[in-house]
């Protein structure tokens, strides 16, 4: 199997008990032995949804904690800083699918890249089926 385009939602739904079950397992497992790209957005987008599941009373500040480290142990190479074309890319993709620009510059790498692409966000599901990218849907 290849590496993943890992959205934040998607590695977020690992933490919850009613998260995507044997499907996330499966994504998890293939994270840590194939490995996943994700865009320079990703930890940032990350940290928000976590703070945002803290604020909620969903997690304790020690299992956002927790989480930080598990995360950081998994195999996620972070691409580097976007030039202005992928930011042009990303724009076009966000017009063109109705998508927030954060959620483009994941299909934006999935299509350059060439990888799969983890999501629950249907919207993103959608501009990936429509854009010919594979999907792995939880």
């Amino acid at each position: 199997m290849s590496a993943v385009v890992l959205d934040a939602a998607a590695a977020l739904a690992w933490c919850f008990a009613d998260g995507p079950g044997a499907t996330g397992d499966a994504l998890l497992d293939r994270v840590a032995r194939d490995g996943a790209v994700v865009p320079a957005v990703w930890h940032v987008e990350l940290a928000k949804l976590l703070l945002a599941a803290e604020r909620d009373a969903r997690m304790t500040a020690a299992q956002v904690s927790s989480v930080v480290d598990s995360v950081g142990r998994l195999p996620i190479s972070i691409e580097g800083v976007a030039t202005p074309r992928h930011w042009n890319d990303a724009l076009h993709l966000a017009r063109q699918h109705g998508l927030a620009v954060h959620e483009a510059c994941y299909l934006d790498l999935a299509m350059r890249r060439r990888l799969p692409l983890a999501t629950p966000v249907v919207e993103l599901q959608r501009a990936a089926r429509d854009s010919g990218v594979d999907l792995i849907e939880l």
